[in-house]
């Protein structure tokens, strides 16, 4: 029996690519015959997400699960994006935060959740202004800004509001988790905002704490710490994005984050391999 192939990509925004090269990044994902395709978010925008994701499904002839990143909001509000693609339940379009735990093979489950910078790592009070917070209906509201140049007015409203929104992240994945892990012997957990500091890579290193507010998210970092804790037989593979960084951490014996790169203008694939074992990782 050969090996489970699954092609996983990340922050390939596609709304930066022309149609030929949809086509080529499609073509690629086919050839190297995978059995599923992992989208760990930063897809599109929101204007055109939904229609990014059929026609991916019309290239990619295979299940597709994904997450939303940041970007994917850019130009809309977080309630309308998500209701966008509440119906994709999967085949061949599963949102993982409403399709729930996938059986990818016997003892290896999926569970996902975009996760969200929600400012509780590193030093917010020296945080950059990220086009976040001018891009997505929600977070300009809370900021307080009245046009671009102006900055944020109201950086503890908008605090709240991004806490909010990791809080919602942890809350909502950790049925899917608790469900997976007390059924497989190893979960991959599909998220975009590296859930750790040390994982939120940058040029080869971890981000600074000034930036970890913005690039690591701390409710689904403790999600994960205690879950693992939980059940101490159980392995977790964490494979996110984000930060364009590559870099791989172990935080406990049984729980390991990859980060993978991402460059404008270019979506790369990378191949998780499963034989029954363990996932083993090969960035592309």
């Amino acid at each position: 029996m050969r090996p489970l192939t699954i092609v996983w990509s990340t922050d390939i925004h596609l709304d930066h690519l022309d149609p030929g090269a949809v086509h080529e990044y499609a073509a690629r994902v086919v050839v190297a015959q995978p059995d599923a395709l992992l989208l760990g978010g930063d897809i599109s925008h929101a204007t055109r997400l939904r229609d990014d994701l059929d026609r991916l499904a019309e290239l990619v002839p295979l299940p597709i699960h994904f997450v939303l990143g940041n970007h994917d909001y850019y130009g809309g509000s977080v309630d309308a994006v998500r209701a966008s693609v509440a119906d994709l339940t999967g085949p061949p379009l599963g949102w993982l935060p409403v399709s729930g735990p996938v059986r990818l093979d016997d003892g290896l489950a999926l569970v996902g959740h975009g996760g969200w910078g929600d400012t509780r790592n590193g030093d917010f009070a020296r945080a950059p202004i990220l086009s976040d917070y001018l891009a997505i209906e929600d977070l300009v509201g809370a900021a307080g800004r009245a046009n671009v140049m102006a900055g944020l007015t109201d950086r503890d409203a908008l605090r709240r509001r991004l806490d909010e929104l990791g809080r919602d992240a942890a809350r909502t994945l950790e049925p899917s988790l608790r469900e997976a892990a007390a059924g497989s012997r190893h979960v991959i957990v599909l998220t975009h905002v590296p859930p750790f500091p040390e994982a939120a890579w940058h040029e080869g290193r971890p981000s600074t704490p000034p930036w970890q507010p913005g690039f690591s998210c701390r409710a689904i970092g403790d999600l994960l710490r205690e879950v693992a804790t939980a059940f101490p037989d159980r392995r977790f593979t964490v494979l996110c994005g984000h930060t364009h960084g590559e870099g791989h951490v172990e935080m406990a014996p049984n729980l390991e984050v990859f980060t993978a790169a991402a460059d404008y203008g270019t979506a790369r694939i990378n191949l998780v391999r499963w034989d029954g074992e363990i996932p083993r990782i090969q960035f592309g």
